[in-house]
C-alpha cells in the first residue's frame, strides 16, 4: 500500500490502459478523463494523463504528476490538477504549473476536487466559471486557437524560476509527508 491512500484493488487506466492503483482520488481521475472524452469531445491521444514535472528551488528539486495536459491544433492548450479538498487553494499552484510544462502559458487552467471544478484563465489568473459543464470542449478550444484568441505568451527563465519555487512550496515542501504523487529529488 503506498502513502495515505487507501489502494482497493487495480484499475485500468481510462486514456492508457494503463493498470493502476485503484484508489479514490484515481477513480476521480479516471471520472475526469471518461467526461472529457464522452462528453467534451476529446480523442484520448490529445489528453496525456500523469506528465511528470520537475521543480527546482534553488538545490532542492521535485516530482510531481500533472493529471492530464490536452493537445488540440499540436498545442497544449489545457491543464487540469486534481486534488481533493477546497479548490480555491490549488488556484496558485496549478496556475504555477501552467507556466511550467511548456514554454509558454497554457491558456486555460482547470483544478477540480472530482466534485466540481473552477475554470481559470491562464494568462490573467482569473476564475472564468466554475463547473465540469463549463469546462472548454475540445471544439471551442480547437475555435479559440484557430481564431488566435489565446496568446500563448512565453514565459520567462525568471518567471519560470518563480512558478517552479511556488509549486515546490506547495506540492512538494507543502504536502502531506505521506503522499507517494509528490516527492524530493536529492
Amino acid at each position: 500500500m503506498g502513502g495515505h491512500h487507501l489502494v482497493l484493488g487495480k484499475i485500468e487506466d481510462f486514456i492508457t490502459g494503463e493498470i493502476l492503483d485503484d484508489t479514490h482520488d484515481e477513480r476521480y481521475r479516471q471520472k475526469m478523463a471518461r467526461f472529457l472524452v464522452v462528453e467534451k469531445g476529446y480523442r484520448k491521444e490529445d489528453i496525456q494523463s500523469r506528465r511528470p514535472l520537475i521543480v527546482a528551488a534553488d538545490t532542492r528539486k521535485g516530482r510531481i504528476w500533472v493529471d492530464f495536459t490536452v493537445t488540440v491544433d499540436d498545442r497544449r492548450t489545457m491543464v487540469i490538477k486534481y486534488a481533493p479538498g477546497s479548490l480555491v487553494t490549488r488556484h496558485r499552484p496549478t496556475l504555477a504549473i501552467s507556466r511550467l510544462v511548456e514554454p509558454y502559458q497554457i491558456p486555460v487552467v482547470v483544478v477540480t476536487n472530482g466534485e466540481t471544478a473552477d475554470i481559470l484563465d491562464g494568462e490573467n489568473s482569473i476564475l472564468r466559471t466554475s463547473g465540469f459543464d463549463q469546462i472548454p470542449s475540445r471544439a471551442e478550444l480547437l475555435h479559440n486557437v484557430q481564431q488566435a484568441a489565446y496568446a500563448f505568451s512565453p514565459i520567462s527563465p525568471k518567471r519560470a524560476e518563480m512558478e517552479a519555487r511556488i509549486v515546490y512550496a506547495f506540492e512538494i515542501d507543502g504536502g502531506c509527508p505521506c503522499d507517494d504523487t509528490a516527492c524530493k529529488i536529492a
